[in-house]
């Protein structure tokens, strides 16, 4: 099991944008291109749930209240997965984890908080 380290939380208002980031240590020696990467999303008093998914460029997942909002990349080269999140509402306030799909490895978490 490995610790995933995610970055660029904060406060912001509605309507505002924030870009996260997930480094993967190099400690995985796996080809990390073959991961599949996800972001999922916790808030107060609920279950934790994807927000988004990728594998490669073509295959993407997103969950239903960020399409059109957020968008997931990866960079193989660095072993980083991003999410810009644009058009934020007070309802994306949660704390935000990256996760290797299918394995244990998360991150801390990062906290977003959407307020005016």
């Amino acid at each position: 099991q490995v610790r995933l380290v995610e970055s660029g939380g904060g406060l912001v208002q509605p309507g505002g944008s924030l870009r996260l980031s997930c480094s993967v240590p190099r400690s995985i020696t796996s080809t990390f291109s073959a991961y599949e990467m996800a972001w999922y999303r916790q808030a107060p008093g609920k279950q934790r749930e994807m927000v988004a998914l990728i594998v490669d460029r073509a295959t993407i997942r997103y969950a239903d209240a960020v399409k059109g909002r957020f968008t997931i990349s990866r960079d193989n080269s660095r072993k980083m997965v991003y999410l810009q999140m644009s058009n934020l509402k007070p309802e994306d306030t949660a704390v935000y984890y990256c996760h290797i799909d299918g394995t244990d490895n998360w991150g801390q978490g990062t906290q977003v908080t959407v307020s005016s």
